[in-house]
């Protein structure tokens, strides 16, 4: 199969992410997620007239007279007052308003003569300081639409109108298969020919960022039969399993040889990029098996560039890479035939190409905040060129 563009596999990728799936969670674990249907209010917010100020419950109409004060309603209040002619009532913010009050003037706008009290407002309003029952959401209207992210306003919106649990889209189940004999686990000493294992780190990191918990992590070694039984494994338990290394042609990488055993419909393998370019996608019975370098600074590439795509479109979420232009600030050469990913720091619309551009170097991509994207024909970029950008999640 020959090495495709950067623009055909997405769009292979994204025509094979099209499941989403639906389920009902309490509301406390829905930050960051999607609603998959329309939320209904099941009453009015609120539901009595309130009080938006400290200050005096009176009728309007009686704005220019001398008033009686009678009792005080606070927030929670559970009895309910009521007011005659010529009669207001000490509220708080949040209060209920007392029957017959139409109106709440300020503490500030007031004063007591001969324990009357006199309002001084000259801009005193019918309904002033009033939130009316329903202002909120009325009862039976939609409060939320179905396809909006739960931000964190969202969420207190959704506890504010009464909601306990809502329908979302269902993060996916994804596995994280590693292969490669010399990884060893941070925090032991290395032996001779070992290196230490990054790629579960970074990819859990980013996958919790997307709003993805359920995360299973395997190993392999590399060897063709054990490689074939964790992927079974991992293919039945979840809907995307992200495999690392063993995706190029040395002797010790058949990860594609293997996909193909366990039934997985290889979609592409090897792009026209760089970091990145013998990336593997495949899919079985609608779960996505991507095949990413073991090279921990082109795997993160592959999973900005493709695996988040295909995830944010399963679960409904917006882009969390953002395309932008900016100027660069030095010349940058590249020969033609590859796109480049090069991890680079945009600041005040400039964009700086970042030191250590290799694939196995992390040390760049941990002060990068973006790519810049030079396509396959350019040849590079010159000193205040405009380029494109792609902004990374924060």
């Amino acid at each position: 199969m020959k090495m495709i563009s950067v623009n055909e596999a997405r769009q292979i990728i994204l025509q094979s992410a099209i499941t989403k799936k639906s389920s009902v969670v309490p509301l406390s674990e829905a930050f960051g997620l999607v609603t998959s249907e329309d939320i209904i209010a099941s009453t009015d917010i609120p539901n009595f007239a309130q009080s938006s100020m400290d200050g005096y419950a009176l009728k309007f109409s009686d704005k220019n007279q001398s008033l009686s004060v009678i009792g005080e309603m606070a927030a929670g209040a559970s009895k309910q007052l009521a007011i005659g002619e010529n009669e207001a009532t000490r509220i708080f913010t949040g209060a209920p308003l007392p029957e017959n009050a139409d109106t709440v003037v300020m503490q500030e706008k007031i004063r007591l003569e001969n324990e009357r009290l006199i309002i001084d407002d000259a801009n005193l309003s019918k309904g002033l300081n009033v939130r009316p029952k329903g202002a909120e959401v009325k009862k039976g209207e939609i409060a939320m639409k179905e396809e909006t992210y739960l931000s964190a306003a969202a969420v207190g919106f959704l506890a504010g109108i009464g909601c306990a649990q809502i329908s979302v889209y269902t993060p996916p189940k994804v596995a994280i298969i590693l292969t490669g004999n010399e990884l060893q686990d941070p925090g032991n000493p290395l032996e001779f020919g070992q290196v230490y294992e990054a790629n579960s780190f970074q990819l859990k990191a980013v996958l919790n960022q997307t709003g993805i918990k359920n995360i299973e992590v395997f190993r392999a070694e590399d060897n063709p039969k054990e490689l074939h039984k964790v992927l079974e494994k991992a293919i039945e338990n979840n809907d995307v399993v992200l495999l690392n290394g063993g995706v190029s042609v040395g002797d010790y990488d058949f990860v594609t040889e293997v996909a193909n055993t366990c039934g997985v419909e290889e979609k592409f393998h090897k792009i026209r990029q760089k970091p990145g370019k013998p990336l593997f996608f495949g899919t079985k019975e609608k779960k996505l098996i991507f095949g990413l370098p073991g090279n921990p600074s082109s795997s993160l590439t592959c999973f900005y560039e493709y695996v988040l795509p295909a995830l944010e479109q399963v679960m409904g979420l917006p882009s969390g890479v953002t395309e932008i232009k900016a100027n660069v600030t030095h010349h940058y050469p590249k020969p033609a035939g590859l796109t480049h990913f090069l991890k680079a720091f945009y600041s005040n619309g400039k964009v700086t190409p970042l030191h250590a551009q290799e694939s196995f170097r992390l040390h760049s991509f941990a002060q990068a905040n973006c790519f810049i994207v030079l396509p396959e024909e350019s040849l590079g970029c010159e000193e205040n060129e405009e380029v494109t950008v792609h902004l990374l999640p924060k």
